[in-house]
Parts: structure tokens; C-alpha cells; sequence
């Protein structure tokens, strides 16, 4: 090599460390990377980047291939065998296989992982390798669109001893997938640098990611007119406007698959009596907790209204303290001369518990306690961290009445949030009817059979009110004109970000 190619090949290398990163915020940085453990959408939108699924959505929400390259379903509908795609790396050099997807497939399903994400992979009976680049997948019951669940991320087996996952194992420190971007660095301000794997099948038009923690809001906004920050992923109604005038930024709508809920403890009383969720339920004005917050649609039921599975014949429960009232008399409480309501000289009361990191979570919170007050009802709150809200709500089931969101693929699957075995039923509901429709809606090989199923489902749920639904927020994403080609994945985010180029 002559001293010109020399030169050169070091301009290049000092370019390639130099490239100015996207730049993006979060309000809290994920609180791990490891897709098996994934619970908030900050994680699911750093696991983006970082890893693949088998399938994964194109620009028009079909099903395409991604790690697989090609499957063939059995005629019984009982199983497919999955081609894999060739040439593929890990981000540490290792080259993928058949054995990385059987071990994640065994990893999810282990019960002494205890993956928040089990339910994705509990329709598989069986995962064999059949070759390097080749495997079975065997079902319970028949599948008649098997491609259409496995975009789980698959992780490196050669990186793990055993199926048997923990949330500390050190994979959490030092994450690797196939993804368009790889982990370069945990910095000391709480961000995180990623740049763009070289050996990925197609060169992304970003040469570095960089996540950073931004927990005020104002401050996010601040970034971004100021060109610290090339994106906000989500932006509050009231700052719409504002970047709405800077010509150095674009807002980009786009449609979540996420909605809002009260979920009751069922399994503390006196919230196992149906009577006193509903009377709740009409004591909630949620057009008042929406209007501080932003715009959406309200809900009645565990799917947004643009779902095929929602079901609007279904009335949501208005705000109606005279019909609440008598559903507490009915279920044997009085009213003090103070207004408060009793039982047996006990007040009714709950803690409301709910997660810092959730957008406008504080707002939502402060005005439901303000309106129950309001209607005799004694509320405290408690606003959790990361590692207390996991204690609390996932282990201990340590609270009354929780604030949250939900937020789904295009399959909206809620079986692990309402039926009596699921990984996620946290609010402890149980109704055999909803176990045999939720069952029915996974194996119908009609879509209109699972269709009919899941709104009966709907019908069924905000009767028995185990959760009060809210509603689905509009949402925008900002970023500044120096981003090029964006397409934004509604339920995910970054899944198209490879294609995304930085001027």
C-alpha cells in the first residue's frame, strides 16, 4: 500500500469515528437489553436496532421475511419448516444458525427464564433443528399463519450456558443480535452509543445511534430546536404547534397500537367484587383525564378502534356518579356525612400506583385522585421507578388500582392479559368463558371465527371490568429535516430505521 492509499484509508477511519450520530431521546434510558425480558417501549425500541426477528412487517404492515428466508406449512396446519437466510452474523462475528432459533424458541418457553415475553413463542410445542440453516416447528393446535407470530428477536445461543435466562445474566451489559446497529458503548450520562454493523445484508444510511436520557419534556423539545437531538419519538400535544413552525423540523403522525387503562388487584379486596369496578368505572370522567394530556379516541374494550377486533356495539362506561353511587350502595356501602363512602366503618380507599416513564402519567394520575376524592373515594399515589414497578406490580402484586399502557404488534394478541393463565394477567381476572374465546381466537383458521371471537371477548371484559379502558392517543414523532427518508413503524418505531439516511 503507497502512502496515498495510506493517507486516505486513515481519512476514512477518522470519518467513520467521527460520523455524527442520530440522535434520539428517551425519559428513561431501558432498563435492560435482552428482548426475552422486554417491558417497556423504550427496551422494544432499542431492540429494534439491535436485533431481528424471523419475520418482521414491510412498509404496507405484511408479513416479509427477515431471518427466515423461505417456509413451507404442513397441510395439517400442525407444522412449518423454516429456511434460513445464509450469510447472516452476529454482531460479535459469530455466524447465525438453526440452533440460535431453537434456543430462543427454548429459552422463551423455559420456566425457570421467567421471560415477560413467554406467551409468543407458548403456541410452539416444539422447535428441532434440521440442519444448520433448517427447522421444525411443531404446533399444539393448528396454525393456519404461523409467519404472522414469529417476529420475536432471536438471540445468540453461543452467547448464553443454558435456556435458563436471568434478567441479571451479564447478555444485559453486552447485547448482541443481528440487528442494522450494535451496541458500541454505555456512556457515564446515562446514554447509549450504537453504530451501524458492517457485515448486516444491506448498508444502513445512519453510521451511528446514540439514545439519550432526557426526562423533562420541555428540555427534549429544547434539543431539538437547538439540533442537540434529531428526534423526539413521541411529542406532546402542547409542544405540536410550536415545532409545527420550525422549518428545521418535521413532525411525522403515526397510528399506535397501544391504549390506556385502570387495572384493578382482583385478588384484593374490595376489588374483586365486580360492582365496586364498575361503580369506579362511572366515577371516571375520562374525557377530563384526556383533555390535559393530548387527543385520542376513547375506549370500551382492549383493542383500538381501528381494530377489526373492536367491538362498537360495545358502550364504554360514561361518567356517571349517580349510577356509580348506586352500584356502591348496592355492593353494601354508605355514605358518611363528609361524603366519603363506607363499609362496616371501613372507608373505601386505594393507592394508585403508576410508572414515572410513562408519558404524562403524572397528569393522568393527580387529576383521577382529584375526581374520586371528588365522589367520597380516599386515593394516595405512588409513583414508581423502574425496579419498584416491576416489584410491586410483576412480583408482589402490591397495589389497588394501577395507571399504564399497553402497547401490541399488529396481531393483538391479549391472551396474557386476560386469560386466567396468562403471563401478564397481573390484575388476577378469571372468566372461563374469556379462556375458551381467547383459545378459539388463536386456533380459528377462519378469520372470521376469531374475528367474532375476540369481540365477544371485548363484550365480555368491559362488563366484567377487571380494567377501565381510557383510550389511544394521537401521536407524533418529530425529527429534524436532516433525516431523510423516514418511514415510522406504528407499533415498534425503528424497525424501518435502516433505511432512514442522515445528511
Amino acid at each position: 500500500m503507497n502512502w496515498h492509499s495510506v493517507a486516505v484509508a486513515s481519512l476514512l477511519v477518522a470519518g467513520a469515528a467521527t460520523a455524527k450520530p442520530f440522535r434520539y431521546a428517551e425519559d428513561q434510558a431501558p432498563a435492560i437489553v435482552n428482548p426475552l425480558f422486554t417491558t417497556t417501549m423504550s427496551e422494544a425500541r432499542l431492540s429494534e436496532l439491535l436485533f431481528e426477528g424471523l419475520f418482521t412487517d414491510d412498509a404496507d404492515l405484511s408479513t416479509t421475511p427477515a431471518l427466515a428466508e423461505r417456509f413451507e406449512l404442513a397441510d395439517d396446519l400442525m407444522s412449518v419448516e423454516l429456511w434460513l437466510r445464509k450469510g447472516v452474523q452476529f454482531h460479535d462475528g459469530h455466524p447465525f444458525s438453526a440452533e440460535d432459533v431453537v434456543f430462543t424458541i427454548e429459552a422463551m418457553k423455559s420456566d425457570q427464564t421467567l421471560s415477560t415475553e413467554a406467551g409468543r413463542v407458548r403456541w410452539i410445542q416444539q422447535a428441532e433443528q434440521l440442519d444448520s440453516h433448517r427447522v421444525r416447528l411443531s404446533f399444539a393446535e393448528p396454525q393456519p399463519h404461523p409467519e404472522d407470530r414469529l417476529f420475536f428477536k432471536i438471540l445468540p445461543a453461543h452467547r448464553f450456558r443454558s435456556t435458563t435466562v436471568k434478567r441479571t445474566d451479564p447478555f444485559r451489559a453486552n447485547p448482541i443480535g443481528t440487528g442494522p446497529f450494535m451496541l458500541e458503548r454505555y456512556n457515564e450520562d446515562g446514554s447509549i452509543s450504537l453504530r451501524r454493523h458492517e457485515s448486516y445484508r444491506k448498508t444502513a444510511g445512519i453510521d451511528a445511534v446514540s439514545m439519550r436520557e432526557v426526562s423533562d419534556k420541555k428540555y427534549q423539545v429544547g434539543l431539538l430546536i437547538y439540533q442537540s437531538l434529531e428526534a423526539l419519538v413521541r411529542v406532546l400535544p402542547r409542544d405540536i404547534a410550536l415545532l409545527d413552525k420550525d422549518r428545521n423540523v418535521e413532525l411525522y403522525p403515526y397510528q399506535t397500537n397501544s391504549w390506556w387503562y385502570l387495572g384493578f388487584n382482583l385478588e384484593r379486596a374490595p376489588y374483586g367484587e365486580p360492582q365496586v369496578r364498575q361503580a369506579i368505572a362511572q366515577l371516571v370522567d375520562v374525557e377530563g383525564l384526556l383533555a390535559p394530556v393530548g387527543t385520542g379516541d376513547l375506549l370500551s374494550g382492549p383493542f383500538v378502534p381501528s381494530s377489526p377486533f373492536y367491538n362498537h356495539e360495545v358502550p364504554r362506561w360514561e361518567h356517571n356518579p349517580e349510577a356509580g353511587a348506586a352500584a356502591l350502595e348496592a355492593a353494601g356501602y354508605q355514605r358518611t356525612e363528609e361524603g366519603a363512602w363506607e363499609k362496616g366503618g371501613q372507608p373505601l380507599s386505594l393507592t394508585i400506583r403508576a410508572h414515572k416513564t410513562v408519558d404524562s402519567a403524572q397528569e393522568v394520575v393527580i387529576a383521577l385522585q382529584s375526581q374520586l376524592k371528588a365522589e367520597g373515594v380516599q386515593v394516595r399515589i405512588d409513583f414508581l421507578d423502574e425496579a419498584a414497578w416491576k416489584g410491586a406490580v410483576w412480583g408482589d402484586r402490591d397495589f389497588d388500582l394501577i395507571v399504564s399502557q399497553w402497547s401490541f404488534d399488529r396481531n393483538e394478541d391479549i391472551r396474557e392479559q386476560f386469560h386466567s393463565a396468562g403471563s401478564r394477567n397481573f390484575t388476577g381476572y378469571r372468566n372461563e368463558a374469556v379462556d375458551a374465546l381467547l383459545e378459539t381466537a388463536r386456533t380459528a383458521r377462519d378469520p372470521q371465527d376469531k374475528k367474532r371471537a375476540l369481540r365477544d371477548v371485548h363484550r365480555i371484559v368491559r362488563d366484567d371490568a377487571p380494567m377501565v379502558f381510557l383510550w389511544t392517543l394521537d401521536s407524533y414523532s418529530a425529527m429534524g429535516t436532516s433525516v431523510r427518508d423516514v418511514v415510522i413503524h406504528p407499533f415498534y418505531y425503528f424497525t424501518w430505521a435502516a433505511d432512514w439516511r442522515l445528511q
